[in-house]
Protein backbone atom coordinates (compact mmCIF):
# COMPACT_ATOMS: atom_id res chain seq x y z
CA UNK A 1 0.00 0.00 0.00
CA UNK A 2 2.66 2.34 0.57
CA UNK A 3 4.55 1.83 -2.56
CA UNK A 4 1.39 2.44 -4.09
CA UNK A 5 1.06 5.78 -2.05
CA UNK A 6 4.69 6.56 -3.33
CA UNK A 7 3.66 5.99 -7.61
CA UNK A 8 0.78 7.81 -6.72
CA UNK A 9 2.93 10.98 -4.82
CA UNK A 10 5.46 10.30 -7.49
CA UNK A 11 3.01 10.68 -10.59
CA UNK A 12 1.10 14.13 -8.66
CA UNK A 13 5.05 15.60 -9.34
CA UNK A 14 5.69 14.30 -12.67
CA UNK A 15 2.41 16.03 -13.80
CA UNK A 16 3.37 19.02 -11.72
CA UNK A 17 6.89 19.17 -13.53
CA UNK A 18 4.60 19.09 -16.78
CA UNK A 19 2.70 21.75 -16.11
CA UNK A 20 5.62 23.89 -16.10
CA UNK A 21 7.18 23.33 -19.24
CA UNK A 22 5.78 25.34 -21.37
CA UNK A 23 7.49 23.83 -24.55
CA UNK A 24 6.28 20.23 -23.87
CA UNK A 25 2.68 21.32 -23.48
CA UNK A 26 2.60 23.21 -26.61
CA UNK A 27 3.98 20.45 -28.30
CA UNK A 28 1.54 18.14 -26.97
CA UNK A 29 -1.57 20.20 -27.94
CA UNK A 30 -0.05 20.85 -31.42
CA UNK A 31 0.34 17.27 -31.91
CA UNK A 32 -2.87 16.01 -31.05
CA UNK A 33 -4.66 19.05 -32.33
CA UNK A 34 -3.34 21.24 -35.29
CA UNK A 35 -0.66 18.43 -36.15
CA UNK A 36 -3.41 15.83 -37.16
CA UNK A 37 -5.59 18.10 -38.70
CA UNK A 38 -2.59 19.85 -40.20
CA UNK A 39 -1.47 16.29 -41.90
CA UNK A 40 -4.96 15.37 -42.88
CA UNK A 41 -6.03 18.20 -44.38
CA UNK A 42 -3.25 20.26 -45.82
CA UNK A 43 -1.51 16.97 -47.59
CA UNK A 44 -3.87 15.41 -49.79
CA UNK A 45 -3.09 13.04 -52.81
CA UNK A 46 -6.87 13.43 -54.13
CA UNK A 47 -7.72 15.34 -56.76
CA UNK A 48 -9.87 18.42 -55.77
CA UNK A 49 -10.84 21.24 -57.69
CA UNK A 50 -8.36 20.75 -61.20
CA UNK A 51 -8.97 22.76 -63.94
CA UNK A 52 -10.47 21.81 -67.08
CA UNK A 53 -11.36 22.72 -70.84
CA UNK A 54 -13.06 20.90 -73.61
CA UNK A 55 -12.04 21.50 -77.72
CA UNK A 56 -15.54 20.03 -78.74
CA UNK A 57 -15.58 19.91 -82.33
CA UNK A 58 -17.66 17.05 -82.33
CA UNK A 59 -20.95 18.96 -81.04
CA UNK A 60 -22.48 15.61 -80.44
CA UNK A 61 -24.97 13.95 -77.46
CA UNK A 62 -21.85 12.22 -76.32
CA UNK A 63 -19.72 14.83 -75.98
CA UNK A 64 -21.84 16.70 -73.98
CA UNK A 65 -22.70 13.71 -71.91
CA UNK A 66 -18.87 13.35 -71.73
CA UNK A 67 -18.49 16.87 -70.31
CA UNK A 68 -21.31 16.88 -67.99
CA UNK A 69 -19.96 13.83 -65.90
CA UNK A 70 -16.87 16.05 -65.00
CA UNK A 71 -17.93 17.10 -61.99
CA UNK A 72 -16.94 18.51 -58.69
CA UNK A 73 -15.34 18.46 -56.65
CA UNK A 74 -12.55 16.59 -58.38
CA UNK A 75 -12.78 18.96 -61.67
CA UNK A 76 -13.75 22.94 -62.00
CA UNK A 77 -17.11 23.07 -64.45
CA UNK A 78 -15.73 22.66 -68.08
CA UNK A 79 -14.60 25.45 -70.19
CA UNK A 80 -15.57 25.42 -73.38
CA UNK A 81 -12.59 26.62 -75.69
CA UNK A 82 -11.22 27.03 -79.65
CA UNK A 83 -8.24 25.21 -80.56
CA UNK A 84 -5.90 27.96 -80.79
CA UNK A 85 -6.59 28.56 -76.87
CA UNK A 86 -5.07 25.55 -75.65
CA UNK A 87 -0.95 26.15 -75.36
CA UNK A 88 -1.88 29.83 -74.29
CA UNK A 89 -4.53 28.12 -71.14
CA UNK A 90 -1.64 25.71 -70.31
CA UNK A 91 1.38 28.22 -70.19
CA UNK A 92 -0.23 30.53 -68.24
CA UNK A 93 -1.62 27.57 -65.87
CA UNK A 94 -5.40 28.74 -66.32
CA UNK A 95 -5.81 24.91 -67.18
CA UNK A 96 -4.67 21.74 -65.45
CA UNK A 97 -6.42 19.47 -68.71
CA UNK A 98 -7.61 20.29 -71.93
CA UNK A 99 -9.62 17.42 -73.78
CA UNK A 100 -10.18 18.00 -77.82
CA UNK A 101 -12.96 15.59 -79.44
CA UNK A 102 -12.50 15.02 -83.31
CA UNK A 103 -15.19 15.67 -85.57
CA UNK A 104 -16.87 12.78 -85.98
CA UNK A 105 -16.29 11.11 -82.56
CA UNK A 106 -19.68 10.10 -81.53
CA UNK A 107 -19.96 8.44 -85.53
CA UNK A 108 -17.14 6.88 -85.24
CA UNK A 109 -17.91 5.74 -81.56
CA UNK A 110 -21.06 3.66 -83.34
CA UNK A 111 -19.34 2.57 -85.93
CA UNK A 112 -17.09 0.20 -83.82
CA UNK A 113 -14.46 2.23 -84.11
CA UNK A 114 -11.74 3.40 -81.92
CA UNK A 115 -11.66 7.45 -82.53
CA UNK A 116 -8.81 9.22 -80.56
CA UNK A 117 -9.36 11.97 -77.92
CA UNK A 118 -6.58 14.35 -77.33
CA UNK A 119 -5.67 14.76 -73.69
CA UNK A 120 -3.33 17.48 -73.21
CA UNK A 121 -2.10 17.95 -69.43
CA UNK A 122 -0.05 20.53 -67.38
CA UNK A 123 2.62 17.72 -65.69
CA UNK A 124 4.45 20.38 -63.58
CA UNK A 125 1.80 19.24 -61.10
CA UNK A 126 2.79 15.93 -61.12
CA UNK A 127 0.48 13.79 -58.95
CA UNK A 128 -2.02 16.08 -60.19
CA UNK A 129 -1.18 15.03 -63.33
CA UNK A 130 -1.00 11.27 -63.03
CA UNK A 131 -4.48 11.12 -60.82
CA UNK A 132 -6.32 12.96 -63.33
CA UNK A 133 -5.55 11.50 -66.55
CA UNK A 134 -6.92 8.16 -64.86
CA UNK A 135 -10.37 10.06 -63.45
CA UNK A 136 -10.52 11.22 -67.18
CA UNK A 137 -9.92 7.80 -69.01
CA UNK A 138 -12.30 6.31 -66.66
CA UNK A 139 -15.09 8.98 -67.51
CA UNK A 140 -14.81 8.80 -70.90
CA UNK A 141 -14.75 5.19 -70.62
CA UNK A 142 -18.18 4.61 -68.88
CA UNK A 143 -20.08 6.84 -70.52
CA UNK A 144 -18.71 6.07 -73.44
CA UNK A 145 -20.10 2.44 -72.03
CA UNK A 146 -23.54 3.94 -70.81
CA UNK A 147 -24.19 5.49 -74.50
CA UNK A 148 -23.78 2.38 -76.36
CA UNK A 149 -25.49 0.53 -74.16
CA UNK A 150 -28.77 3.02 -74.41
CA UNK A 151 -28.66 2.36 -77.91
CA UNK A 152 -28.59 -1.50 -77.56
CA UNK A 153 -24.72 -1.80 -78.51
CA UNK A 154 -23.62 -3.18 -75.56
CA UNK A 155 -20.82 -5.26 -75.81
CA UNK A 156 -21.12 -8.97 -73.41
CA UNK A 157 -18.01 -9.54 -71.07
CA UNK A 158 -17.28 -12.80 -69.65
CA UNK A 159 -17.39 -11.40 -65.95
CA UNK A 160 -17.67 -7.89 -64.40
CA UNK A 161 -15.37 -6.52 -61.80
CA UNK A 162 -16.99 -4.79 -58.91
CA UNK A 163 -14.38 -2.93 -56.71
CA UNK A 164 -16.08 -2.23 -53.17
CA UNK A 165 -14.37 -0.59 -50.26
CA UNK A 166 -15.15 -1.46 -46.94
CA UNK A 167 -13.70 1.54 -45.41
CA UNK A 168 -13.67 5.08 -46.75
CA UNK A 169 -15.42 4.15 -49.94
CA UNK A 170 -14.12 7.04 -51.91
CA UNK A 171 -10.25 6.63 -51.15
CA UNK A 172 -10.06 10.12 -49.04
CA UNK A 173 -6.57 10.28 -47.78
CA UNK A 174 -7.91 12.46 -44.96
CA UNK A 175 -9.46 9.09 -43.74
CA UNK A 176 -5.85 7.11 -43.58
CA UNK A 177 -3.64 10.23 -42.93
CA UNK A 178 -4.99 11.67 -39.51
CA UNK A 179 -5.34 8.19 -38.08
CA UNK A 180 -1.67 7.23 -38.88
CA UNK A 181 -1.03 10.99 -38.22
CA UNK A 182 -2.68 10.33 -34.49
CA UNK A 183 -0.35 6.91 -34.35
CA UNK A 184 2.94 8.33 -35.12
CA UNK A 185 2.47 10.93 -32.36
CA UNK A 186 1.58 8.53 -30.01
CA UNK A 187 4.50 6.99 -29.79
CA UNK A 188 6.82 9.92 -30.33
CA UNK A 189 5.28 11.96 -27.44
CA UNK A 190 5.21 9.44 -25.13
CA UNK A 191 8.92 8.37 -26.10
CA UNK A 192 9.73 12.11 -25.53
CA UNK A 193 8.02 12.75 -22.36
CA UNK A 194 9.45 10.39 -20.02
CA UNK A 195 13.03 10.43 -21.57
CA UNK A 196 12.77 14.40 -21.27
CA UNK A 197 11.26 13.92 -17.77
CA UNK A 198 14.08 11.77 -16.53
CA UNK A 199 17.00 14.21 -17.90
CA UNK A 200 15.01 16.89 -16.56
CA UNK A 201 15.11 15.27 -12.59
CA UNK A 202 18.99 14.71 -14.07
CA UNK A 203 20.27 18.33 -15.31
CA UNK A 204 18.13 20.10 -12.07
CA UNK A 205 19.57 17.57 -9.35
CA UNK A 206 16.38 16.25 -8.38
CA UNK A 207 16.74 13.12 -9.17
CA UNK A 208 19.22 12.67 -6.44
CA UNK A 209 17.20 14.27 -3.90
CA UNK A 210 14.60 11.47 -4.88
CA UNK A 211 17.45 8.91 -4.10
CA UNK A 212 17.76 9.94 -0.62
CA UNK A 213 14.44 9.40 -0.42
CA UNK A 214 12.56 6.04 0.87
CA UNK A 215 11.50 5.20 -2.28
CA UNK A 216 12.81 2.59 -4.94
CA UNK A 217 13.54 2.69 -8.66
CA UNK A 218 10.92 1.08 -9.56
CA UNK A 219 8.48 3.26 -7.56
CA UNK A 220 9.86 6.25 -9.91
CA UNK A 221 9.91 4.68 -13.30
CA UNK A 222 5.80 3.42 -12.77
CA UNK A 223 5.33 7.38 -11.51
CA UNK A 224 7.09 8.89 -14.97
CA UNK A 225 4.49 5.73 -16.78
CA UNK A 226 1.72 6.57 -15.38
CA UNK A 227 1.37 10.42 -15.21
CA UNK A 228 2.79 10.61 -18.71
CA UNK A 229 0.98 7.75 -20.25
CA UNK A 230 -2.47 9.23 -18.51
CA UNK A 231 -1.60 12.59 -20.44
CA UNK A 232 -1.33 11.07 -23.62
CA UNK A 233 -4.22 8.75 -23.31
CA UNK A 234 -6.00 11.83 -22.69
CA UNK A 235 -4.87 13.53 -25.71
CA UNK A 236 -5.38 10.55 -27.79
CA UNK A 237 -8.96 10.44 -26.19
CA UNK A 238 -9.77 14.61 -27.64
CA UNK A 239 -8.15 13.79 -30.99
CA UNK A 240 -9.97 10.90 -31.51
CA UNK A 241 -13.60 12.12 -30.63
CA UNK A 242 -12.72 16.22 -31.31
CA UNK A 243 -10.61 16.58 -33.81
CA UNK A 244 -10.65 13.00 -36.29
CA UNK A 245 -14.56 12.48 -35.67
CA UNK A 246 -16.06 15.94 -35.11
CA UNK A 247 -13.98 18.39 -37.09
CA UNK A 248 -12.55 15.70 -40.00
CA UNK A 249 -15.63 13.94 -40.33
CA UNK A 250 -13.85 10.74 -40.08
CA UNK A 251 -16.06 7.62 -39.28
CA UNK A 252 -14.64 5.17 -36.74
CA UNK A 253 -15.52 1.82 -37.57
CA UNK A 254 -14.53 0.01 -34.27
CA UNK A 255 -14.66 0.62 -30.25
CA UNK A 256 -12.74 3.95 -29.02
CA UNK A 257 -12.54 2.54 -25.45
CA UNK A 258 -11.05 -0.88 -26.78
CA UNK A 259 -8.69 1.47 -29.02
CA UNK A 260 -7.68 3.41 -25.63
CA UNK A 261 -7.04 0.08 -23.68
CA UNK A 262 -4.68 -0.82 -26.25
CA UNK A 263 -2.87 2.29 -26.44
CA UNK A 264 -2.45 2.32 -22.90
CA UNK A 265 -1.13 -1.09 -23.15
CA UNK A 266 1.83 0.32 -25.54
CA UNK A 267 1.99 3.58 -23.55
CA UNK A 268 3.74 1.06 -21.42
CA UNK A 269 6.57 0.28 -23.74
CA UNK A 270 6.77 3.31 -25.17
CA UNK A 271 6.97 5.17 -21.55
CA UNK A 272 10.14 2.46 -21.10
CA UNK A 273 11.75 2.68 -24.16
CA UNK A 274 11.90 7.05 -23.24
CA UNK A 275 12.93 6.02 -19.71
CA UNK A 276 16.05 3.45 -21.53
CA UNK A 277 16.60 5.95 -23.47
CA UNK A 278 16.99 8.82 -20.78
CA UNK A 279 19.15 6.97 -18.77
CA UNK A 280 21.69 6.22 -21.62
CA UNK A 281 21.79 9.49 -22.78
CA UNK A 282 22.66 12.49 -20.65
CA UNK A 283 22.01 15.83 -22.35
CA UNK A 284 18.90 16.37 -24.76
CA UNK A 285 20.90 17.02 -27.72
CA UNK A 286 22.15 13.19 -27.06
CA UNK A 287 18.38 11.70 -26.18
CA UNK A 288 17.68 13.72 -29.72
CA UNK A 289 20.11 11.84 -31.77
CA UNK A 290 19.02 8.67 -29.92
CA UNK A 291 15.66 9.02 -30.77
CA UNK A 292 16.29 9.55 -34.47
CA UNK A 293 18.60 6.92 -34.77
CA UNK A 294 16.01 4.39 -33.04
CA UNK A 295 12.42 6.06 -32.89
CA UNK A 296 11.95 7.48 -36.28
CA UNK A 297 12.99 4.20 -38.19
CA UNK A 298 10.52 2.24 -35.84
CA UNK A 299 7.73 4.30 -36.91
CA UNK A 300 8.32 4.35 -40.70
CA UNK A 301 9.11 0.61 -40.81
CA UNK A 302 6.12 -0.33 -38.53
CA UNK A 303 3.69 -0.59 -41.53
CA UNK A 304 2.04 2.82 -41.22
CA UNK A 305 4.14 4.78 -43.58
CA UNK A 306 4.97 1.97 -45.57
CA UNK A 307 3.40 -1.41 -46.10
CA UNK A 308 5.16 -4.51 -44.06
CA UNK A 309 4.61 -6.48 -46.60
CA UNK A 310 7.21 -4.26 -49.02
CA UNK A 311 10.23 -5.29 -46.57
CA UNK A 312 12.92 -7.74 -46.39
CA UNK A 313 11.67 -11.31 -45.11
CA UNK A 314 14.10 -11.07 -42.42
CA UNK A 315 13.19 -7.31 -41.44
CA UNK A 316 9.69 -8.23 -41.20
CA UNK A 317 9.95 -10.96 -38.90
CA UNK A 318 12.31 -8.52 -36.72
CA UNK A 319 9.60 -5.62 -36.78
CA UNK A 320 6.93 -8.24 -36.13
CA UNK A 321 8.31 -8.36 -32.57
CA UNK A 322 7.90 -4.31 -32.39
CA UNK A 323 5.50 -3.63 -30.12
CA UNK A 324 4.85 -0.11 -32.52
CA UNK A 325 4.32 -2.71 -35.20
CA UNK A 326 1.37 -4.64 -33.23
CA UNK A 327 -0.10 -1.35 -32.36
CA UNK A 328 -0.42 0.03 -36.30
CA UNK A 329 -2.13 -3.41 -36.65
CA UNK A 330 -4.27 -3.74 -33.73
CA UNK A 331 -5.13 0.60 -34.87
CA UNK A 332 -5.78 -0.09 -38.09
CA UNK A 333 -8.06 -3.29 -37.55
CA UNK A 334 -9.73 -1.54 -34.78
CA UNK A 335 -10.38 1.49 -35.89
CA UNK A 336 -10.89 0.92 -39.93
CA UNK A 337 -12.22 -2.19 -40.12
CA UNK A 338 -14.25 -2.13 -36.34
CA UNK A 339 -12.49 -5.30 -34.89
CA UNK A 340 -13.23 -6.58 -31.75
CA UNK A 341 -10.76 -7.90 -28.51
CA UNK A 342 -11.85 -11.44 -30.22
CA UNK A 343 -9.29 -10.10 -33.65
CA UNK A 344 -6.44 -8.43 -31.66
CA UNK A 345 -5.93 -9.90 -28.10
CA UNK A 346 -2.62 -11.65 -29.95
CA UNK A 347 -1.66 -8.03 -30.65
CA UNK A 348 -2.76 -6.96 -27.45
CA UNK A 349 -0.67 -10.11 -26.16
CA UNK A 350 2.92 -9.25 -27.76
CA UNK A 351 2.85 -5.41 -26.87
CA UNK A 352 2.10 -6.11 -23.22
CA UNK A 353 4.95 -8.89 -23.27
CA UNK A 354 7.64 -7.03 -25.17
CA UNK A 355 6.64 -3.77 -23.18
CA UNK A 356 7.44 -5.91 -19.94
CA UNK A 357 10.63 -7.10 -21.05
CA UNK A 358 11.33 -3.61 -21.61
CA UNK A 359 10.42 -1.92 -18.46
CA UNK A 360 12.64 -4.59 -16.90
CA UNK A 361 15.67 -3.94 -19.02
CA UNK A 362 15.14 -0.03 -18.46
CA UNK A 363 14.82 -0.49 -14.75
CA UNK A 364 18.11 -2.59 -14.22
CA UNK A 365 19.74 0.16 -16.88
CA UNK A 366 18.37 2.94 -14.03
CA UNK A 367 19.12 0.96 -11.35
CA UNK A 368 22.94 0.71 -12.91
CA UNK A 369 23.03 4.71 -13.66
CA UNK A 370 21.93 5.68 -9.92
CA UNK A 371 24.84 3.24 -8.47
CA UNK A 372 27.61 4.37 -11.56
CA UNK A 373 26.45 7.68 -11.99
CA UNK A 374 26.76 6.86 -15.39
Amino acid sequence: MRQLRNILRLGFKELYSLRRDVVLLILIGWAFSVGIYAAASGFSVDLRNAAIAIVDEDRSQLTIRIRDALLPPEFKEPVLISFPEIDPGMDTGTYSFVLVFPDGFEQDVLAGNQPEVQVNIDATATMQAGIGANYIANIISQEITRFSAELGETTSLPLELVTRFAFNPNLTSSWFSSVMELINNVTMLTVVLTGAAFIREREHGTLEHLMVMPVSPFEIMMAKVWANGLVIVVAVAFALWVVIETMLKVPVAGSIPLFLLGTTLYLFFASALGILLGTIAWSMPQFGLLFILIVLPMNLLSGGETPLESQPILLQSFMRLVPSTQFVSFAQAILYRGAGFDIVWFEFLTVTLVGLALFALAAHRFRSSISTGK
